[in-house]
């Protein structure tokens, strides 16, 4: 049955979740999955989530075999793509390729919240080892940057 998931002030009326149930790599960030794993949208191929990072917090660094995009729509932060850091605010989209390292940061004293699309079936994020953190920050563009 088509549906409208409201929203006020960014959140809607579905449950806020930890972010992960494990690990250590992240900071101040939570989720909510509005579409995608609910009763009646088993037929959708996607999950659309909203992730909400607080000032000065990070999403874990990961890659994956599953690409995925993100749509920011609220604040201004950076992004670890691969072998650079970009800077990301209102409206930008971001393709995130497979197997590509990645990290969202909150960088400044508002909220980076941003949608999250990706296929239903996927395979689980793989964190660095402390080999590949030690390889990416030989990368003078990621040297103080990425956070683990």
């Amino acid at each position: 049955m088509a549906k409208i998931v409201r929203a006020k002030d960014y959140r809607w009326d579905v449950p806020v979740k930890e972010y992960k149930t494990d690990g250590t790599g992240f900071r101040d960030i939570h989720r909510q999955t509005l579409l995608g794993e609910n009763e009646g949208e088993e037929r959708l191929n996607f999950i659309t989530r909203y992730f909400e990072i607080q000032p000065g917090g990070y999403s874990s660094l990961e890659h994956h075999e599953h690409p995925h995009s993100v749509v920011i729509i609220r604040g201004a932060g950076e992004v670890v793509l691969e072998d650079r850091v970009e800077a990301i605010g209102l409206h930008d989209c971001v393709y995130i390729a497979p197997h590509q390292w990645h990290q969202f940061h909150a960088t400044t004293d508002e909220s980076l919240g941003f949608l999250c699309i990706v296929d239903r079936d996927r395979d689980r994020p793989q964190v660095p080892t402390e080999e590949n953190v030690e390889e990416l920050r030989k990368n003078p563009a990621l040297t103080g940057r990425i956070k683990v």
